[in-house]
């Protein structure tokens, strides 16, 4: 058989895989939390685009949330201030949330809304403030130096509630939802939320199917630096108390691992520099990072 043979038979035989997957997920909904190189690189960020139309296209409901640290960096540097984190949280004062805003549903919104229109799908911009959809609070963190003490890391917020009402009428008109995660406070003050805590939270909510984290590395690596594929809550607590899991990936794996106890039926942190990531985790039998399931 020639090549050019054997690349279309390659072809038939991957689309026939993806079969069995398109009918059990069509209809259901996948949350996606877009962030890190995928989101930088020109390419990955047209291949993620792409993507989110196709599972559209073949009936599953896509919902991205995304959001905006490069971005928030390179804003923060121009202004001359420089960010800080504290247990994988950025500390937001008043300055520093007018720029998350400025950046996250200004620039990074609209931009990922034009890419997936550019793509053929109907994709629309939300922050948690529209259509009254996160109510936050102010976050405090626990102090691990201080027992009983807490920490104030200025207007960063938790989901005090969220009502799903707007994505599910957006969804049902076929469009896809692409939200920034900036929620209001009682007082009409906002927040700055963990993009992943927003996006385990609306995969909660929304009884998802799945919950896709995108990130930069190929998953949950253990202390040798393999990768850990599947994965579940038992284990996750062990490797929160060795240490394995820290930094950034705190509260990535603390709101997958949220979802998964909270309804959400399979948990993915997968590697966001692979192209066309999303089709191979969700279509694929060869899935590209760690999956978590709630047993």
């Amino acid at each position: 058989m020639s090549e050019q043979q054997t690349s279309v038979t390659r072809k038939a035989e991957i689309l026939a895989e993806a079969l069995p997957y398109i009918r059990r997920f069509h209809g259901r909904t996948i949350v996606i939390k877009y962030g890190g190189n995928a989101m930088t690189d020109e390419n990955l960020k047209k291949s993620f685009a792409h993507d989110v139309v196709l599972l559209k296209l073949v009936g599953m409901n896509p919902v991205v949330v995304h959001g905006g640290g490069p971005q928030i960096e390179q804003l923060l540097a121009k202004v001359g201030k420089k960010g800080e984190f504290i247990q994988g949280m950025r500390v937001t004062d008043e300055e520093t949330m007018s720029i998350v805003e400025m950046v996250l549903a200004g620039q990074v919104n609209k931009e990922i809304v034009e890419l997936i229109n550019t793509a053929g799908g109907k994709a629309v911009g939300l922050t948690g403030q529209d259509g009254g959809l996160i109510r936050a609070r102010k976050m405090l963190l626990a102090d691990k130096d201080r027992p009983g003490e807490q920490i104030d890391i200025g207007q960063v917020g938790e989901i005090a509630s969220l009502d799903p009402s707007v994505i599910q009428t957006l969804t049902a008109n076929g469009f896809i939802p692409v939200i920034a995660p900036i929620g209001s406070g009682d007082s009409g003050e906002t927040y700055n939320i963990n993009a992943d805590l927003v996006a385990g939270k609306v995969a909660e909510v929304l009884r998802a199917e799945k919950l896709v984290l995108l990130t930069n590395t190929p998953g949950v690596l253990d202390e040798a630096g393999k990768l850990l594929t599947g994965l579940t809550a038992k284990r996750i607590d062990e490797l929160f108390a060795d240490g394995t899991i820290s930094g950034g990936m705190l509260p990535k794996i603390s709101s997958a691992l949220d979802a998964a106890r909270g309804g959400v039926n399979s948990v993915h942190i997968v590697d966001g520099r692979v192209d066309h990531c999303l089709l191979l985790e969700i279509m694929t039998d060869s899935g590209v990072g760690t999956m978590i399931s709630s047993h």
